[in-house]
């Protein structure tokens, strides 16, 4: 008996949440491969690109985390916080890396610096210079966010569990975000990263695959949120080059690669602390399936991945056939995306300029409920100082 599915494209909003992504852990390049000085993770590089997507529209910004070059995520976003207006950041914390009471403060203290903007991207890779089995990083990362959904919706935060022992108050830890808090978004592939963010997680975020694998995964997804009552958003997170034709751009992607050693490619590759996961082999596979010229759909191309860990392809086209593959991922139910380019700023304008215009755009956490619409009563706003 075919087992039914979960509800994908039942939802009660209309648009879709449209990021960009902050380059903080020295992933930006004119070129790849290049290491160019001028595009260096610095503040003043990635301030300016976080700017520039709020000043254009987009809806939040992915500020990630890793043990390289560049910068602390959350000491950058509490930065960004009051030099941005509109635009959500969505923090990648990884689980075991502060200790989760404190964590809960701290990300209840950047949630009312930036008045409900705040969104959280659940990481549980190896901590640097650690190596746990797989299944024990996910029960970690399922301690702390028990901890943290605890510590935003009970007066006690009252644990006991294999990491963790805690019985406190939560009144410290209370968010800005009513409701639940801070939307958790979520990625990754195996069965114990699918089961957590069933159980727990807001939005599960896909790298790029081909439409009916990424149907497949999100089948899977919404049929295991299903079993425990809930309903998960669907997130991707994808790069973009878009130009006013299909030639220019597709040019412009040979160019990115036109100068890249392989053997160097491979060397920034593996930098990253989830070089070697399922997720980033899932995405050599992609690469592996594609043409000469690294297409593996039409306007699908994987050649960005050469020199890249982790989401290693690109949408590219020019801006109806990048609109339509946009349409395309929405039809399928996919209503939250990531986007970047290279060199960020530079395809920020771009995207700004060609497409986001002709995409309705929405901030989950406001449509999900979490953003009140008056100061709440937590201790570090309406509620009494005890």
């Amino acid at each position: 008996m075919k087992k039914k599915v979960g509800s994908i494209k039942h939802l009660d909003f209309d648009g879709v949440e449209v990021s960009w992504f902050a380059p903080l852990c020295d992933g930006d390049d004119d070129f790849l491969g290049n290491r160019n000085p001028n595009f260096k993770s610095n503040w003043e590089n990635t301030s300016k690109i976080v700017q520039t997507a709020d000043k254009h529209g987009f809806r939040n910004v992915l500020c990630p985390s890793s043990y390289q070059v560049g910068q602390d995520t959350l000491t950058f976003a509490s930065a960004m916080a009051p030099l941005t207006k509109q635009i959500n950041l969505l923090v990648a914390i990884r689980c075991g890396e502060i200790h989760p009471p404190m964590l809960a403060r701290t990300l209840a203290t950047l949630d009312h610096i930036l008045k409900g903007r705040l969104t959280v991207n659940i990481i549980s890779s190896d901590l640097p210079g650690t190596v746990l089995p797989s299944s024990e990083r996910y029960a970690r990362s399922r301690e702390v966010i028990e901890i943290l959904k605890q510590a935003w919706t009970q007066d006690e935060i009252d644990f006991q569990g294999k990491f963790y022992q805690l019985k406190l108050s939560s009144d410290p830890v209370k968010s800005y975000q009513q409701n639940g808090g801070p939307l958790l978004y979520f990625g990754g592939y195996s069965p114990e990263g699918v089961a957590l963010c069933a159980e727990f997680c807001d939005v599960y975020l896909m790298w790029p695959e081909t439409e009916d694998k990424l149907q497949d995964l999100m089948n899977n997804m919404a049929n295991k949120a299903a079993g425990h009552g809930r309903t998960v958003q669907f997130g991707l997170r994808i790069h973009v080059i878009v130009r006013e034709t299909e030639e220019e751009a597709k040019s412009y992607a040979k160019y990115l690669i036109s100068d890249l050693d392989i053997e160097q490619g491979n060397e920034i590759r593996n930098r990253a602390q989830d070089a070697k996961s399922l997720g980033v082999s899932r995405q050599s596979e992609l690469r592996d399936a594609a043409d000469k010229n690294y297409y593996v759909e039409p306007t699908l191309w994987t050649g960005i991945g050469l020199a890249r860990s982790g989401c290693g392809a690109a949408i590219v086209g020019n801006p109806d056939q990048v609109y339509q593959k946009i349409q395309r991922y929405i039809q399928m139910g996919i209503r939250s995306f990531i986007f970047s380019g290279y060199p960020h700023l530079q395809e920020a304008e771009y995207f700004s300029k060609l497409v986001l215009p002709r995409l309705k755009t929405i901030s989950l956490p406001k449509v999900l409920g979490r953003v009140p619409t008056q100061s709440p009563k937590t201790p570090l706003e309406k509620g009494p100082r005890k």
